[in-house]
């Protein structure tokens, strides 16, 4: 039977082993390494998909399981068409499975081995996800990259809660598989899980390679645990990931995780802090990070980045976005998210071009020394 997603290696940097790929979809090819923009409620906030595919250069944005589930519901979107249709985007989706939502509820959940019982935050109202619920879910809304229903363990969590909580991921996992019915069109992915344990992630993985998933995610880290954990953690996990399948590292988007992540072997990243930090009146900039409605910048009439190639730093000086910020002008975020969400996707065409060049350790410690970070061996 024809795969939905299917990964092709083009080249490994021979200076750091990171990989440059291509993932095919049905909605269409996406080269590798990439970030993904989050569209949680079937948008990109404040942006049109006309200027995610011509001003950002997305490939393909994420939307949520959660959130589309409570409103405006995955049988409306089902009968719109599914979410391409319903959202007028014609590139790749990605869904995740609602369990990081779920998970994150806290008081709010129970979590149970048939699925998970909580409250809707939006009305209070009683609500149950199960593995087969959420697959039903993702079917409706019809991306091409579709997530099992994981349990993501808070930070810190000892390792008895994180060993039944894996060990119920890779239960739930199966469920899913056998859910899902539509594989021609989307591919499911398995989550590997195991917090901060390697024995439990080297379990999860192994258990999860099994049942032969399209896809791999690493789930449960960049959670609020130090960077020197974190890195420990992806540089363990990624080597234990097929190597002839997409590699997904969840939830990570500032400039250093990324290019950390295409050094460890991961083809795909995703986060909501771009258009985040945008609605805070913050930009992301070759020299780090810039706060653009401080006062310093009233009578800066030079672009956010002069390196940058976005619509945005092509046609407006930080002052005249300064003014739209401090006067909450929808302007100002819609700006900032375009030049955000670019300087991301424009890294990841970097560190593409770095891999094939072999040179991609050199290209992160001058990055690094021009944003300002310390680099981490």
């Amino acid at each position: 039977m024809k795969q939905a997603i299917t990964y092709e290696l083009l080249h490994v940097c021979k200076q750091s082993g990171a990989r440059r790929g291509v993932i095919h979809t049905p909605h269409g090819d996406i080269q590798t390494p990439i970030f993904m923009p989050v569209g949680t409620q079937a948008t990109v906030k404040a942006m049109t998909p006309e200027e995610l595919k011509e001003e950002v250069k997305a490939q393909i944005i994420l939307s949520n399981t959660y959130h589309l589930f409570l409103r405006p519901g995955h049988e409306l979107i089902k009968e719109a068409g599914g979410l391409h249709k319903f959202m007028n985007w014609d590139k790749p989706i990605l869904t995740d499975s609602g369990g990081f939502q779920v998970f994150s509820l806290g008081e709010l959940r129970k979590i149970k081995e048939e699925g998970v019982y909580f409250r809707s935050h939006l009305d209070g109202s009683q609500k149950f996800i199960s593995p087969e619920i959420a697959m039903e879910i993702e079917e409706s809304l019809g991306a091409d990259i579709i997530m099992a229903f994981d349990e993501c363990c808070p930070y810190p969590s000892t390792y008895e809660y994180t060993k039944q909580s894996m060990e119920r991921t890779t239960r739930w996992a199966k469920r899913c598989q056998v859910a899902h019915k539509n594989t021609g069109n989307q591919g499911l992915f398995g989550i590997i899980q195991g917090g901060f344990y390697k024995d439990l992630r080297e379990k999860s993985a192994e258990d999860l390679i099994k049942m032969d998933f399209p896809g791999y995610a690493i789930g449960g880290i960049s959670v609020g645990e130090p960077k020197e954990e974190f890195l420990d953690i992806l540089r363990y996990v990624t080597p234990l990931m097929p190597a002839n399948k997409p590699r997904y590292l969840m939830g990570v988007g500032t400039p250093d995780y990324l290019i950390e992540a295409a050094i460890a072997g991961i083809d795909m990243c995703d986060c909501v802090l771009p258009t985040r930090i945008a609605r805070h009146g913050t930009a992301m900039t070759s020299k780090g990070k810039l706060v653009v409605r401080n006062g310093a910048y009233s009578r800066d009439f030079s672009p956010l980045d002069p390196e940058c190639d976005c619509y945005t730093c092509k046609n407006y000086t930080r002052a005249y976005i300064r003014h739209l910020i401090n006067t909450k002008e929808i302007l100002g975020i819609r700006l900032l998210s375009i030049h955000n969400l670019r300087f991301l996707t424009k890294l990841m065409e970097k560190v593409r071009i770095e891999i094939e060049n072999d040179n991609l350790l050199n290209f992160r410690d001058e990055f690094y020394q021009n944003y300002g970070y310390t680099k981490e061996n």
